[in-house]
């Protein structure tokens, strides 16, 4: 199978020359470059252009709104993909399928979700939800349920726990149906991924621990009869060569003040995600033994909360690294970098073609022709 890549739109505070902080209930930090139509359409269209599938869109209080966004940044794109992400608890089913069905229409088919319950119950709250984690994933089971039903065109009445539909039909089904990406660490959201996810996503860890997450929710999935498959998200800072990359992990390493360091990760030691607490486990709160494993550096997580790692190196340590994680199972990768336009082509003109030779990748969209007229060449028999 060939792998797929994804890119990330920065609508949380922007983009910048610096790693821009917040998320898990923490908010950004300063960007150089707000995350107006404008720029993130030159995102997409350069993420488009190299060869990435789709593009993740955040969602949470620290971020604009997903749909919106996407809905706005289609227009001014062609092909790419939006991952929204969003989260079930706020938005009533019907709604959400509804609303991802007029999206999918209306865009010939580009969208995919992201479902995200919500790690923190303080965030949560500034929402008007007050259920516990554990309640948010029963709620987002039975939300999943109603959706999938409603997407298949059945007629629902449903009630449950959290969630109540009666007579709910569409008149309109979304074509095709947007596949539903889904991750999580703890117990409870084994169980939702195991039984709704198309994906299943993991924050990138090194690879040893990779495995035993693929490894748990393919048991997990095989007891529901379901297959699934999974996808990575990591950060990049790719360049011709090794001595390159790392010098761009210095700086922006450089470009971290020590008193954020601490603002941040006191506030991300607030999140009841095991995913983030994995993260923080990771980077120690600390600039010092950053790279955790080979072309792997948790430098990023010290101020943004979520996806913490990234994969650093020459272009083609990148993508021996990213042969490692597809060989463990690993089909998806979603990536993103600072700033996002400039390194969509970091990563879409050095490590991409290396992929296609060795047959682990192709660009998604039809080859375009190639023109065989030659600028100023004369016409046979043609005069002066």
């Amino acid at each position: 199978m060939s792998l797929k890549f994804h890119w990330f739109l920065p609508t949380n505070g922007g983009d910048g020359r610096h790693v821009v902080g917040g998320g898990h209930g923490v908010g950004a930090g300063p960007a150089g470059r707000p995350a107006s139509v404008s720029y993130l359409g030159q995102i997409a269209r350069a993420a488009e252009d190299v060869g990435f599938e789709a593009a993740l869109t955040p969602t949470g209080a620290w971020c604009d709104d997903a749909w919106l966004s996407t809905a706005m940044v289609s227009q001014v794109s062609e092909r790419l993909k939006f991952l929204v992400a969003f989260r079930p608890g706020l938005t009533a089913p019907f709604l959400a399928a509804q609303m991802a069905g007029t999206f999918q229409n209306l865009t010939g088919g580009r969208l995919l979700l992201n479902v995200v319950t919500g790690g923190e119950s303080h965030e949560q709250r500034m929402f008007g939800d007050f259920l516990d984690k554990d309640a948010r994933y029963a709620r987002c089971e039975e939300f999943l349920h109603v959706v999938r039903a409603l997407w298949r065109g059945e007629t629902v009445t449903f009630h449950g726990e959290h969630l109540q539909v009666e007579d709910a039909t569409l008149d309109q089904l979304p074509d095709p149906v947007p596949e539903i990406y889904f991750g999580g660490s703890s117990p409870a959201a084994g169980t939702v991924a195991a039984r709704h996810a198309d994906v299943y996503l993991t924050w990138g860890e090194p690879p040893a621990a990779v495995r035993e997450k693929i490894e748990w929710i393919r048991k997990l999935a095989a007891d529901e009869g379901r297959e699934v498959r999974f996808g990575i998200r990591m950060h990049t800072i790719t360049r011709d060569t090794a001595e390159e990359a790392w010098a761009e992990a210095d700086r922006l390493l450089a470009g971290i003040d020590p008193a954020a360091i601490e603002k941040v990760q006191a506030g991300l030691r607030r999140s009841e995600s095991e995913g983030q607490r994995r993260m923080l486990e990771l980077n120690q709160g600390s600039k010092d033994g950053l790279e955790i494993y080979p072309n792997v550096w948790a430098g990023v997580g010290l101020v943004r909360g979520g996806a913490g790692t990234a994969l650093v190196g020459s272009h083609e340590q990148v993508a021996d690294r990213i042969e490692e994680y597809a060989d463990l199972g690993i089909d998806e990768f979603i990536l993103s970098g600072y700033p996002h336009l400039e390194n969509a082509y970091w990563f879409g003109e050095g490590v991409l073609p290396i992929l296609a030779a060795r047959g682990r990748w192709g660009h998604p969209a039809p080859p375009r022709p190639a023109s065989q007229a030659v600028p100023f060449a004369a016409r046979t028999g043609a005069t002066a």
